[in-house]
């Protein structure tokens, strides 16, 4: 604080520690594009049994999207679960 004796060396400061924050942000982020359903277990068939949903609307059609996403799910984190019990050795 005793080394800013102008307003010129404040602003000065101030732009250095924004182009040092603003680099090292741009080094170290991730970009990842969001979207409504960012899951790992999402894939084409509930995205396809979802807009056949989303076309028609009958409830034969949200019966069967939920179906899929269950069996997805299911079958998704039970790899998770084997990659993780042969990674550790452990069941």
């Amino acid at each position: 604080m005793a080394d800013i004796g102008s307003i010129q060396t404040l602003e000065s400061i101030v732009k250095n520690f924004a182009s040092t924050l603003d680099r090292i942000w741009r080094e170290h982020a991730n970009w990842s594009q969001i979207t409504k359903h960012s899951k790992e277990w999402w894939n084409n068939d509930c995205k396809s049994k979802l807009e056949a949903y989303q076309n028609m609307r009958p409830l034969l059609n949200w019966k069967d999207f939920r179906k899929i996403v269950k069996i997805t799910k299911h079958s998704f984190f039970n790899n998770k679960i084997q990659e993780i019990s042969f990674k550790n050795k452990k069941p």
